[in-house]
């Protein structure tokens, strides 16, 4: 049997296959979406297919909803070929619970799966109904720069700024003109909402928006009206928004599971990005959305599918005890030290009882004592659940390199809001001991060599170019000193949210660094003597 819409109908094997089908007419779904529009999203990866479009699925399922979602790919569009048209949007989500058992359905929520580049005016012509609600986003958090390290505008973003809407090519110069094109057509009110990990992203969103319409009103391209739409919070919202839910790469193991199901199609594919791409989604069973309730055009009844509707206060406790203490830190710290230490899956990681250590005193010992509890979700329980539960879990195939890609764009952001809050409180950062050890591991690790002195893989990052440059000249077996190298990384808040020798942490970060590139088992050795002191 082959995933698509048509298979749909053989009840008979889907019910055998213990595999659940939706509870709503498809083919009504899908006009009723394309006659009035309610929710668009953008960035149809993963995360979006195993619980954005899960959410969607929920309300169409219990009858408070009857529009779908549409997806946009990124600009290669490769996803949409991939993982949407070639299965008729369908997908099947395969829910991996750390007690053994799976749950799997298919998720038919997307009405339309349209590409950012090809399908541009199909997707501008939606952005001018009156009915859209929401445009959404998951783009993850390198998405949403539109400046290089030194502060100035990428290239493609130059050009976009002197070419206006009509013209533009960039990723968030073709979103900015998307929403000037629902301006002039009638200014109708919409929800643009992040729901990437980013501190603030709501913020994030808009500063990217409003930067681009006001040099597009600058430049005399577009009206001053445009700007004051975007600004006017009774038209244009970007509520803060908190996700959460492990959603690996596709899993052999998954794949052949449901090749024994009697499912034909479920190859798994490697993109020209080098990621993987299947028509199936494995994901944890755990998953928290924590959405500002800020809506001028009105919205779903999102709280119907779990998703938790707060003020922004308590969003922004919630995403910062997630993102930059209770669950990303804790990531990217694992990450780092199992690759060093010659780990390639969370759950083996995991259970190297350094590394447990390692996490509990990032999590309880350095983050907790600034967080906030933000009283919907406890942060403490939600630490234990972490390691206790959704970590281990041997269930889920998610692999450390998978965490580390891009953690320069991520490092600044899951713990410089840490040491800006201690900053904040007068507390002596100096004091820290496992955050700059996680400072020094992560420049450990651009060398390539493991704690074995194997030569090692590392993650893609943005970045790697200008760090490589940096730690040109710094060899496994060395003893330093490494200062001049370190000096421009560590002293810039691009790469760890603030200047670490004015926070009293970058002789720390050097001397850890150092004791870690001896040579064989340095990164052990050190390990121990941090955790132990």
């Amino acid at each position: 049997m082959r995933l698509e819409a048509e298979s749909l109908k053989n009840t008979l094997f889907w019910e055998k296959a213990n595999i659940a089908l939706p509870q709503f007419d498809l083919n009504a779904m899908i006009a009723i979406t394309g006659a009035a529009p309610r929710w668009i999203h953008f960035g149809a990866g993963n995360i979006f297919r195993a619980y954005i479009a899960d959410i969607a699925q929920r309300m169409l399922d219990k009858g408070y909803e009857t529009a779908g979602i549409i997806a946009v790919g990124g600009s290669n569009g490769e996803i949409i070929d991939k993982c949407f048209s070639a299965y008729d949007n369908l997908t099947i989500l395969v829910t991996l619970k750390s007690g053994g058992t799976t749950e799997k359905k298919v998720i038919a929520s997307v009405a339309q799966a349209l590409k950012i580049d090809n399908d541009f005016n199909a997707i501008k012509k939606i952005f001018t109904f009156p009915s859209l609600q929401i445009a959404s986003f998951t783009i993850t958090e390198k998405g949403y720069n539109i400046k290089n390290q030194k502060g100035f505008f990428l290239p493609e973003i130059i050009d976009d700024i002197t070419r206006g809407p009509l013209h533009s090519e960039s990723y968030f110069g073709r979103i900015a003109a998307l929403c000037h094109e629902r301006y002039t057509k009638g200014a109708y009110p919409l929800a643009m909402v992040s729901m990437d990990n980013c501190s603030h992203n709501g913020d994030l969103l808009f500063s990217v928006l409003d930067t681009i319409a006001e040099k597009w009103v600058t430049n005399g391209l577009v009206s001053a009206g445009f700007l004051d739409y975007i600004r006017d919070k009774n038209k244009i919202t970007f509520p803060w928004t908190m996700i959460d839910k492990i959603t690996p790469g596709p899993d052999e193991k998954v794949r052949d599971m449901l090749a024994s199901c009697g499912l034909e199609n479920m190859q798994i594919t490697m993109t020209i990005k080098n990621a993987l791409a299947a028509p199936f989604v494995n994901a944890e069973e755990s998953g928290y959305l924590v959405i500002e309730d800020s809506f001028p055009n009105g919205r779903p009844a999102l709280e119907k599918a779990g998703v938790l509707f707060a003020n922004r206060e308590t969003v922004e406790k919630t995403e910062k005890m997630k993102v930059c203490t209770c669950l990303n830190p804790l990531h990217t710290s694992l990450a780092i030290f199992g690759i060093l230490l010659g780990y390639s899956k969370v759950n083996e990681a995991i259970k190297d009882k350094d590394l447990l250590k390692l996490l509990e005193g990032i999590g309880y010992g350095e983050g907790l004592p600034v967080v906030t509890d933000p009283g919907i979700i406890n942060p403490g329980e939600f630490i234990d659940k972490v390691i206790k539960e959704r970590l281990p879990n041997p269930f889920m195939p998610d692999t450390l390199s998978r965490i580390a890609t891009d953690s320069s764009c991520k490092i600044p952001i899951r713990f410089g809001e840490t040491l800006k809050a201690y900053i904040k409180a007068k507390k002596d950062c100096s004091d820290l001991k496992l955050i700059p050890l996680i400072f020094a591991g992560w420049l450990r690790y651009l060398l390539k060599i493991n704690d074995q002195g194997i030569p090692m893989e590392i993650s893609s990052d943005p970045n790697y170019a200008s760090l490589e440059k940096c730690l040109n000249g710094v060899n496994f077996g060395q003893t330093g000193p490494f200062h001049d190298n370190l000096e421009p990384v560590l002293s810039n808040p691009l790469f760890f949210g603030v200047n670490l020798y004015e926070a009293g942490l970058g002789e720390k970060v050097e001397e850890l660094f150092t004791q870690m590139t001896a040579g064989p088992g340095a990164v052990r050795k050190t390990l121990n003597n941090v955790l132990n002191l």
